[in-house]
């Protein structure tokens, strides 16, 4: 099964682009988020939301330095973007089994990781416009986002291109340990207003159900959708000469 999909890659380096991605998004995202929580008490969270998909735009507009963005680019962007939307309600009626993740992480596979968080990041805002608007929202982006963001990244380093197990792999694993991990996290500072490592556990614990759910969601939907997604998406970006992750 190796180079099942046959993905373009360049160059396993990062680039100035991906490393400016990694400051913000690993860095003043959760800054701000925090800043959300514990200076406007979690009540300016659409104003947290805009300020992360603010930032997200930034390295993804790097993409375009030296020539002029095509509309094309932001369409696809914004298609994949509407697939997830449709996907999550799609599935409303079956809590956690949703194929948000699976999308955010082809996203990333095909176009980079600045491409894969910013799918994500605007999915779960858009997507809580029908679930509905909240303090857990910017969790919910910043977990989608920072998934199709590494995605990117260990596609680029050439450990998500070998073959379907490992995309898999990767799927259960960030689904239950990334977003899991993290939206627990956010579900108890909601909650408590604190940090409190005894009171983690206890969410993780009451948690894990539905993390496996949503983790064996995000396997299901990568089977079903990783080859025909990566193999037309491929093909776009190379007939159209679309955002080409190892630029810049």
């Amino acid at each position: 099964m190796e180079e099942k999909y046959g993905t373009t890659q360049k160059s396993n380096k990062l680039t100035k682009r991906t490393i400016v991605s990694s400051i913000i998004i690993l860095i003043l995202i959760p800054i701000t988020i925090l800043f959300g929580v514990f200076v406007l008490d979690d009540r300016k969270y659409v104003f947290i939301s805009i300020l992360i998909i603010l930032y997200t735009m930034i390295p993804f507009l790097m993409v375009f330095e030296g020539r002029k963005p095509q509309a094309r680019e932001i369409v696809i962007i914004a298609v994949l973007s509407a697939i997830a939307v449709a996907g999550r309600g799609a599935f409303f009626m079956i809590p956690q089994f949703k194929p948000v993740v699976a999308i955010v992480i082809i996203s990333g596979v095909c176009f980079g990781g600045e491409a894969g968080f910013l799918v994500g990041a605007v999915s779960g805002f858009v997507s809580n416009f029908f679930f509905g608007q909240g303090p857990w929202t910017v969790w919910q982006m910043f977990c989608f986002g920072i998934i199709g963001f590494l995605a990117g990244i260990l596609f680029r380093k050439g450990i998500l291109r070998r073959n379907k197990i490992k995309l898999l792999l990767y799927g259960l694993l960030s689904t239950f340990f990334i977003y899991g991990g993290i939206i627990d996290i956010g579900s108890m500072m909601m909650a408590t207003g604190k940090f409190d490592f005894r009171v983690l556990l206890t969410y993780y614990a009451t948690g894990f159900w539905f993390n496996v759910i949503h983790a064996a969601s995000t396997v299901f939907f990568l089977f079903i959708l990783s080859d025909t997604m990566i193999e037309k998406l491929e093909r776009i970006k190379i007939k159209y000469g679309l955002i080409e992750s190892g630029n810049n």
